[in-house]
């Protein structure tokens, strides 16, 4: 069984306050856990091949390739609707201010979000 200091210390580490009755708790839990993993590590294991994903795919890729889902008479029926057209898409107004990458990448925030400031 592990100890109510082990049991602290792993509070700490978590950031959890643990009152008194929790600790016990915890202690009992922690150490129910820990008796199952080691009976885990006493079953012979050595003749079970290892397994990296239970379904057995493996880097399933599909080509990049670009697929219509529209056939012709809805991609027009869509592209009539659109306030403005070029060339078969639907134009939008711009939101970069320059084509260079390093200039238009400074203008999005780590999550994908417009800078306020570069607006």
């Amino acid at each position: 069984m592990i100890t109510e200091k082990e049991v602290e210390h792993i509070a700490q580490l978590a950031r959890l306050e643990l009152n008194e009755k929790e600790k016990t708790k915890f202690q009992k839990e922690l150490s129910l856990i820990l008796d199952y993993v080691a009976k885990l590590k006493e079953l012979d294991v050595s003749q079970v091949e290892p397994t990296i994903s239970g379904s057995g795919t493996a880097n399933v890729m599909r080509s990049d390739q670009a697929v219509g889902t529209y056939g012709p008479e809805m991609s027009a029926k869509i592209l009539e609707q659109a306030p403005d057209e070029k060339k078969g898409f639907v134009k939008v107004k711009s939101i970069l201010m320059t084509n260079d990458p390093e200039q238009i990448a400074s203008q999005f925030n780590g999550a994908g979000k417009l800078n306020p400031k570069s607006k």
